[in-house]
């Protein structure tokens, strides 16, 4: 009876290799599928679709698909070029538990993933994202079943022209679904221009703040931001981030001023149906909406809401 042959190292971790690349690439595939058809198809209910305003995760799962797919499809085509070579390689007990492994943690993730998308939809999901969902679910966790269940079958070995198209084609498919990313979150150099814009935002808060703090403080408004600059706390006036330059400030009245900068973006009340909140998407406030280009945010101190600090009252011990 011929013996079984010899797992080495190399093989071991070319298998190991191959599956934390084969499993991230595919749960990376489906999270950015899922969240394509969330921006597709907004939800009123939840702000998820614009709460990162960089989206984040999803170049975070465009990153992930752009390494790993290459390198799944480098070290499969490795190995079966090693079966090939070496046909009792085929029986080896690392690639049979690999093999077995992968056709069982998809049926599983079918199983598990249509549980959660069954539970959000009872949840008052949306019924069509929720079906697209489970076809998106049921076609790549389907495919991975099959192919792989071919694999343990020696399907692939056997039909070598076969297999290399199987992977063109799926190389073919995860590079137009990263591509359909820059569509929707922009370019490299767009998403740089929107954390420009957050940014100064940010900073015009916090000039305002510190404006409303000195009229508390004085019962006056400055005349130039440099009336602001406090040595003892260290705060001295941010500058455009982009071009370094001073943010515009005019005093307008005696309780009224402006702040002024130069967006790259415009941001309304509703991006793609669905109301958002700026900066950062997340202050929930219409005060900071603005256009693109150069855009002034008028304000008017309410007494009421923010009253003159009393002087003279003694410190209670």
């Amino acid at each position: 009876m011929p013996s079984s042959p010899k797992v080495t190292p190399k093989d071991f971790f070319l298998w190991a290799g191959a599956m934390v690349a084969l499993y991230g690439g595919v749960i990376s595939f489906v999270t950015l599928l899922f969240q394509y058809i969330d921006y597709a198809y907004p939800d009123p209910l939840s702000n998820y679709s614009y709460s990162d305003p960089f989206s984040g995760s999803m170049r975070f799962a465009m990153a992930t698909l752009i390494v790993l797919v290459p390198v799944a499809l480098v070290i499969m085509r490795f190995i079966r070029k090693d079966i090939a070579r070496i046909p009792e390689k085929n029986e080896l007990w690392v690639r049979r538990w690999a093999l077995v492994l992968t056709v069982f943690i998809a049926g599983a993730a079918v199983v598990g993933d249509s549980i959660a998308l069954i539970n959000s939809f009872l949840g008052g999901d949306l019924t069509t994202p929720f079906l697209l969902k489970v076809v998106a679910l049921l076609l790549v966790a389907g495919a991975a079943f099959l192919h792989f269940l071919a694999d343990l079958r020696g399907y692939w070995t056997a039909n070598r022209g076969r297999a290399q198209m199987v992977g063109y084609g799926a190389g073919t498919v995860v590079l137009l679904t990263v591509v359909a990313g820059f569509f929707i979150m922009g370019t490299p150099g767009d998403v740089r221009l929107m954390r420009y814009d957050s940014q100064k935002v940010t900073d015009l808060q916090n000039i305002q703040w510190q404006v409303v703090n000195y009229w508390q403080q004085k019962q006056m408004l400055p005349t130039a931001l440099s009336q602001l600059e406090d040595p003892i706390s260290g705060w001295k006036a941010p500058l455009d981030p982009e071009d370094k330059r001073e943010y515009t400030y005019e005093k307008t009245g005696d309780m009224s001023f402006k702040l002024c900068a130069e967006f790259n973006f415009e941001v309304t009340e509703e991006m793609n149906g669905v109301k958002v909140a700026y900066p950062e998407y997340g202050v929930s406030t219409d005060n900071w909406l603005h256009g693109q280009g150069e855009h002034c945010f008028d304000r008017t101190i309410d007494p009421d809401l923010y009253p003159v600090y009393p002087k003279g009252v003694p410190i209670r011990e």
